[in-house]
């Protein structure tokens, strides 16, 4: 990327966050040695509020994760196979634990404004598909088996190779297909975009009309943001977040809107705006180290074993690959190639989320998209990956206090980086349809299936097949050949799982 190229964030950076003078102090000198932080052009204000407004645009999945795995009781969690659940409250405290062990990692040795959390695609697919036939401890047995691999995968350059190979034109779009999805997210999770009951699939509010206080303090969040981004405010995403989270308290307080139910449809979605309970608490880490890593392959067999393997493989690997991709060139930290500093040490660390989700039983973790919230408000390094990382652990004990900003605030600035993340698109190559058709298939079926992984196996299908159509088949890297395949069996593993049984 040029340097007078548009990066996320970096076009509202004031000038002292691009000062080349280094810190005075020892302590502040020998962190912004570490980090980086004055080479990357930022400052030790912007890495600590990039670091806590992802961690406030994240925080609903040490809420979220428990909700899906599991529950305050047999009847209210998903069940296994063999009748066992998982307690929320345990679920709880090692998603918070792991988030914030892996986040930390992540910032020492990758030195990347990246957050990592239990992944939400992976968690649903447990809780709805793969417990049918096996136990909770011998599915996230199966999640460990796939940390490994795609650790593995990392250490021995696989995963670099497989990247090097993307085209740069697919790697612009999944930039700003990544930007169109957490645009797509933060509409959903704030109701200004809802499914209907009948006609389009979607519709924007209640019947075309916005009615909730929640969705409307989505709107004016959003604005707030938006207004204080042009004007080059410091701290713009954080102060909206603030202020929102704030005027979101005072309208509960008044109106008791109470939490989105069946009886209550314009309720808030997730997190109600109050602080209620006990500040803080013990948490409860029974859940750690309760997964059996080969119990599944005895219980339905080697093969079908492995076609969850491969389907749990699939999707994080490409899922974090992308992700990485466009955090990375929002941050201005990609180069003309699309790699970024520390690549195999991400690749690697990533792998490692999945390995300790799995011995925890949070599921496999993953980088958040979320991170281009806190890029967006100015972080470039690991600094800022290490504060999020701190405020998870803290999470463990203040689950209250994490749950008081509402999913509805969050969104807003998921939409703000999502509007930024999409100038990405000037780098792919309209005028050349062997160019242009993968790259808007990847860009357009990430938003739209709601899946990182499904636009990018879209995308590098498309490049193969149109590549080759047009006579172009020689200059087709080997390995985009080879994952090419293997997403036609990823999109084929429903048919194929059934075939196996």
């Amino acid at each position: 990327m040029t340097a007078n190229q548009t990066r996320v964030g970096a076009a509202q950076l004031p000038p002292e966050g691009r000062t080349s003078e280094p810190p005075n102090s020892g302590p502040r000198q020998l962190i912004d040695g570490f980090f980086k932080i004055t080479e990357r052009g930022s400052t030790l204000a912007r890495e600590f509020r990039g670091g806590v407004v992802t961690f406030f645009t994240m925080a609903y999945i040490v809420v979220l994760n428990p909700l899906i795995l599991g529950g305050f009781s047999a009847d209210a969690a998903p069940v296994d196979v063999a009748g066992g659940w998982l307690p929320a409250g345990q679920v709880g405290a090692m998603t918070g634990l792991t988030a914030g062990v892996l986040t930390i990692f992540f910032g020492l040795i990758s030195n990347l404004p990246f957050a990592l959390a239990a992944g939400l695609g992976i968690n649903s697919f447990l809780a709805v598909s793969v417990i049918q036939d096996v136990t909770w401890p011998e599915a996230m047995g199966l999640v460990v088996i796939n940390g490994v691999l795609i650790v593995i995968f990392g250490l021995t350059g696989i995963r670099t190779a497989i990247f090097h190979a993307i085209p740069k034109d697919l790697k612009a779009a999944i930039t700003v297909g990544i930007g169109l999805f957490i645009t797509f997210i933060g509409f959903v999770d704030s109701g200004f975009v809802t499914r209907t009951q009948g006609g389009p699939p979607v519709q924007l509010g209640d019947d075309g009309s916005i009615v909730s206080i929640p969705t409307i303090l989505f709107v004016i969040g959003l604005l707030i943001m938006g207004a204080l981004v042009a004007r080059g405010v410091q701290g713009a995403i954080l102060i909206g977040i603030i202020v929102t989270t704030a005027m979101a308290m005072l309208a509960e307080n008044i109106f008791h809107i109470g939490p989105a139910s069946a009886d209550n449809p314009n309720g808030w979605h997730l997190n109600t705006p109050v602080l209620s309970g006990q500040i803080a608490s013990v948490p409860d880490l029974s859940l750690a180290g309760d997964f059996d890593l080969f119990g599944s392959f005895a219980r339905i067999g080697v093969l079908a074993g492995t076609m969850l393997v491969f389907t749990l493989v699939f999707t994080n690997f490409f899922d974090a690959m992308g992700t990485m991709t466009g955090l990375a060139k929002n941050a201005g930290l990609a180069r003309k190639d699309g790699t970024f500093p520390r690549l195999k040490s991400a690749f690697v660390i990533e792998g490692m989320g999945a390995v300790l989700g799995g011995m925890g039983s949070s599921s496999s973790n993953t980088v958040y998209v979320d991170s281009a919230a806190g890029i967006g408000e100015g972080a470039r390094t690991g600094l800022a990956s290490v504060v999020t990382g701190v405020l998870f652990l803290g999470s463990m004990f203040f689950t209250p206090l994490t749950s008081m900003v509402p999913i509805e605030v969050a969104a807003a600035a998921l939409v703000l980086v999502g509007t930024m993340m999409c100038a990405q698109i000037r780098e792919i190559n309209f005028k050349k349809f062997s160019s242009a058709m993968p790259a808007f298939l990847t860009l357009i079926t990430m938003p739209l299936t709601y899946s990182i992984a499904n636009g990018i196996g879209a995308g590098f299908i498309a490049w193969v097949f149109v590549n080759t159509a047009a006579g172009r088949a020689r200059k087709i890297h080997p390995l985009m050949w080879v994952v090419a395949i293997g997403f036609l069996v990823y999109f084929a593993r429903g048919p194929i799982t059934l075939m196996l049984s």
